[in-house]
């Protein structure tokens, strides 16, 4: 089917798909787009956890989804990606207090909704968003990734979904190639020849978007590519020989670089996640923490309806 956008309603997502949602960006979302016109009871910052549960309100409100899971990042410094490359995403300046103590707050709302929360000190939320969409597979459901991470394309296979929530823009595996010029199954060799500056993976100096899912169309995959070096000097394309040359250099970048971009897909979930299905609510606790990080009445009958809430 490809892409489809809010004006498309056969673009919606199967209604007992897996949806597993990418936290962290739309905490960090939150976090820079919901004013700081709020604290809790200890006088702390809480825009992005307000943000946040507006934001798990709506999603919920519109797909009542009964399996429904929520991955955060929290192996920043931690990730085995630093083991293998310390620089990775070494650039980045470290969260600040205030919203370190949002996140914790994020995942204590999640859990007390009765959502599975995924996390790990060793692996990113791609990683146990990866891990669950296999075992989703494993066990017969479609999967629908709520997230705008271009990364998290490699993830699809037939009958997934991914969803741009704040652009309500789903696209299928399909879809991949009009998005990005490249198939879903092509993402991390597309990374490894560019890099991406974001995460600090090197990639191939010289080797840009366009070169790069050009020389995956013609040889179909990096190792195809490395492997047929000799033959890319005779490519109708420009520079086509010193494409050769940067690729010959620095194939080990390369190689590495696509390493550092392939999303893990067995890493461990907790033993009862069983596939993402949701729980009961624990209305009390959620009562509290509501009460705790300020949520305001509305707010939180919208959270305490939403948690009752499935297809």
């Amino acid at each position: 089917m490809g892409a489809v956008s809010a004006s498309n309603p056969a673009g919606a997502s199967p209604a007992h798909a897996v949806h597993l949602v990418d936290s962290s960006l739309y905490v960090f979302r939150a976090w820079h787009g919901t004013p700081i016109d709020a604290s809790d009871e200890d006088g702390w910052p809480v825009n992005a956890v307000h943000g946040f549960a507006r934001f798990l309100c709506d999603l919920i409100e519109r797909t009542r989804a009964p399996r429904l899971a929520l991955a955060f990042d929290e192996a920043l410094e931690t990730c085995f990606r630093n083991a293998i490359y310390p620089a990775y995403k070494a650039h980045r300046e470290p969260a600040p207090e205030e919203l370190k103590r949002q996140f914790a707050h994020c995942k204590a709302l999640g859990a007390a909704m009765g959502l599975p929360v995924l996390a790990h000190v060793d692996f990113e939320a791609d990683d146990l968003i990866g891990t669950a969409a296999s075992d989703a597979r494993r066990a017969g459901h479609a999967v629908v990734i709520v997230s705008a991470d271009k990364d998290m394309a490699q993830l699809l296979d037939e009958g997934d979904w991914q969803w741009d929530f704040a652009k309500n823009e789903r696209w299928d595996c399909a879809g991949v190639k009009p998005r990005y010029g490249i198939h879903a199954h092509q993402v991390a060799d597309y990374l490894g020849l560019t890099g991406d500056a974001s995460d600090n993976i090197p990639g191939v100096p010289g080797i840009g978007p366009k070169t790069a899912a050009t020389l995956l169309g013609i040889y179909g995959s990096m190792d195809a590519l490395l492997d047929k070096l000799d033959e890319v000097p005779l490519l109708k394309l420009r520079g086509a020989a010193q494409h050769a040359a940067r690729l010959r250099e620095h194939r080990e970048s390369a190689l590495l670089s696509r390493r550092l971009a392939t999303i893990v897909r067995d890493a461990p979930l907790p033993a009862d996640f069983d596939v993402a299905r949701r729980r009961d609510p624990d209305a009390e606790g959620l009562d509290r923490l509501c009460e705790r990080l300020r949520i305001g009445p509305m707010t939180r009958r919208r959270l305490q309806d939403a948690a009752k809430l499935t297809a």
